[in-house]
Order: C-alpha cells, then sequence, then structure tokens
C-alpha cells in the first residue's frame, strides 16, 4: 500500500530540493531519516518534517508497520514565485525572484528492502552460479563453434565468378 505526503509551497527552490530528495529515494525509512538528520541543509529539513508526515499518515491512517516502509518516490516540483522588486542605481530596479516548491514523498510497503547483507549474499550467490555454468557449459561449447566457421567473402565471391 502506498502512503503519501505533500509539503506545498515551501519557502525554498525545487532546484535546491531535489538535491536532497535524490539521496533518499529508495531508502528504507529509517536509513532515510538518518541521512537527512546529518545533511546540513535548510532541504533537508524541509524534506525530513515531510517524511515524518509520512511515516505518521502510515502508522495512523493505513495501519503499517514503519519497519517495512520504503521511500518510493521523493518528488518535487515548482510552486508559484513571488516577484520583487529592489532599487538600483540611478532610479532602476531590478527584479527579485522569491521561488517556492511543492515537496511530495510516497510510501510504500511492497518494494523490499535491499540491506548491506542482503546485496552482499545476492552477489556470492550470482558468483558461484556463474562459475558453476562456466565449468559445465565452456568444454561443450567449444566444438561446436570450431565446426560452424562461415566461408570467407573473397571464396564466396570466386565461386559466384565461375
Amino acid at each position: 500500500m502506498e502512503v503519501r505526503s505533500i509539503y506545498r509551497y515551501a519557502r525554498i527552490s525545487a532546484f535546491k530540493v531535489r538535491e536532497v530528495t535524490r539521496e533518499i529515494q529508495g531508502l528504507p525509512v529509517s536509513a532515510a531519516l538518518d541521512i537527512l538528520a546529518f545533511t546540513p541543509k535548510k532541504a533537508a529539513f524541509l524534506i525530513n518534517k515531510t517524511l515524518k508526515s509520512a511515516v505518521a499518515n502510515a502508522e495512523n491512517n493505513a495501519n503499517l508497520r514503519v519497519d517495512g516502509l520504503v521511500v518510493k518516490e521523493a518528488v518535487v516540483g515548482e510552486g508559484p514565485t513571488m516577484k520583487r522588486m529592489m532599487a538600483r542605481a540611478r532610479g532602476s530596479g531590478s527584479r527579485i525572484l522569491k521561488r517556492t516548491s511543492h515537496i511530495s514523498i510516497t510510501l510504500s510497503d511492497e518494494i523490499p528492502i535491499n540491506t548491506r547483507e542482503a546485496r552482499k549474499a545476492r552477489a556470492e550467490q550470482e558468483k558461484k552460479a556463474a562459475k558453476k555454468e562456466g565449468k559445465t557449459g565452456e568444454g561443450a561449447e567449444k566444438p561446436a563453434d570450431a565446426s560452424q566457421k562461415k566461408p570467407k567473402a573473397k571464396k564466396a565471391a570466386k565461386k559466384a565468378k565461375k
């Protein structure tokens, strides 16, 4: 089941927030919270707030366990931009763009959690399987390849002329 939380009109540009959201996608909730706690950016604080809200929604509204939740998607869209003016030299003015963003986080319990130990075990199994295939498959394939060589193009062209 999927649970989402949206932080609308956050007073930070979407470009700055996307840098942090890329780091937490696909991670378990506990790992994502750890990363956000030690990231020294304003965006990390706002995403942390949104992520905690999504976790609370999962616990209270959907009756899901927090242990099995994974950050399925963390999307940041641009919100409305406030335009302001600042006085400049010779009576002119320049524009100041105060950008906002919408932070949306989706949690899911259907995605399997990849831990470091699980990845290592899977890599070892793949290596063992590759070694077994290599020993049995190599001896049988070599003679078949040698007998099935194609004639060269020059010989075929000479035969076509005659």
